[in-house]
């Protein structure tokens, strides 16, 4: 499974109030171009390019659960599905999770899957956000 790991500009985000994990709309896009922590917003990431069912912006992914326990936070989000439909959605790595409705676009974290990824037509690629551990966690 691929590792989450968060943009540095993230924890600064939280302490100023710009994510409100709880109610924002959280989006997915794809790239093939490795992130770097120090990016802060979407328009600094390469998506992948639109078309045969991948739309520039990416795909929401719906909240589970937003809520904390005993002093520690815990994001829960549903898979994300993405099907490539009349040809095949261009090769990706790289799996980015972002604020959509954050006035820059700002950016939380993404995932490295590793090795160069396609979707070829008719077949299908999950995001498969940790249903038990949760995508984050803060303590």
């Amino acid at each position: 499974m691929a590792t989450f790991n968060k943009f540095n500009s993230f924890v600064e985000a939280i302490a100023e109030k710009v994510h409100n994990l709880g109610a924002d709309t959280l989006k997915v896009v794809l790239t093939n171009t490795v992130p770097n922590a120090t990016d802060t917003q979407l328009s600094q990431i390469t998506q992948i390019s639109a078309g045969n069912g991948y739309a520039t912006g990416g795909t929401q992914a719906t909240q589970v659960s937003s809520a904390q326990a005993s002093g520690t936070y815990k994001l829960v989000l549903n898979d994300v599905t993405f099907t490539a439909s009349g040809g095949s959605i261009a090769t990706f790595r790289y799996v980015v999770l972002y604020n959509d409705t954050a006035t820059n676009d700002e950016l939380i974290g993404y995932y490295d899957y590793g090795t160069t990824l396609s979707i070829t037509s008719g077949n299908s690629f999950t995001v498969d956000f940790d249903g038990s551990a949760g995508v984050l966690t803060i303590a």
